[in-house]
Order: C-alpha cells, then sequence, then structure tokens
C-alpha cells in the first residue's frame, strides 16, 4: 500500500492538493477580474470616516490602555488582588514556580 493512498478519497493528500490547486485557479481567476482602476495616493486610498473630517495621524491613535479601560475597570478587585504578590523579583518568581511544582508532583504521587 502506497504512502499516498488511504481508504477514504477525503483523506487523500493528492485529492487535497488538486482542490488547493482549482481553488488557487479559481482566486486568480475572480482576481484578474477586478476593477483595473485602482490609483495609488489619490482620494481612492483616503481613509473614510462617514463623511468625518479625518484627523492627523497623531491625533488618531488610541492607546491600548483606553482601549481596554471598561475591562480594566470592570475587574479592578480582580487585579489589584493579584497585583499585590507580585513584586517584580525573579526569585520571588522562582520559588512560586518550585512551589506549584513541588505541589503539583505531590498531587500526582498521591493520585498514582
Amino acid at each position: 500500500m502506497s504512502v499516498l493512498t488511504y481508504g477514504y478519497a477525503v483523506w487523500s493528500p493528492i485529492v487535497w492538493l488538486v482542490v488547493l490547486l482549482v481553488l488557487a485557479a479559481i482566486v486568480l481567476y475572480v482576481r484578474s477580474r477586478g476593477q483595473k482602476r485602482y490609483k495609488k495616493g489619490t482620494a481612492q486610498t483616503d481613509i473614510f470616516i462617514s463623511g468625518i473630517q479625518v484627523p492627523p495621524a497623531e491625533q488618531r491613535h488610541v492607546p491600548a490602555h483606553n482601549i481596554y479601560w471598561g475591562f480594566f475597570e470592570a475587574l479592578k478587585g480582580f487585579y489589584n488582588t493579584m497585583m499585590r504578590p507580585h513584586t517584580g523579583i525573579i526569585n520571588d518568581y522562582i520559588l512560586w514556580l518550585v512551589a506549584v511544582m513541588v505541589v503539583t508532583v505531590l498531587v500526582l504521587v498521591m493520585v498514582i
């Protein structure tokens, strides 16, 4: 039995390759039929916000803390609780890692 033959045609790599090539040909055909009037650097490439005048790039930037403000505000109690044990000292993180590994090994030894 060959490596490329299977009992079901759906799992055959040859079938998948043929399907991929046919889909690529269809995509390229549809793309070639598209509009050829696109011009880079004209009004076609400008940002459109429902007719509103677009602000300069430095004013369009939205910092991440503004995007996630509601998320952080809703979970403020959780974050405050979780930030207390975080000291920023690598030795503390290694101690936590070792402690969790010891507990995991103990649980596995007791179960098995």
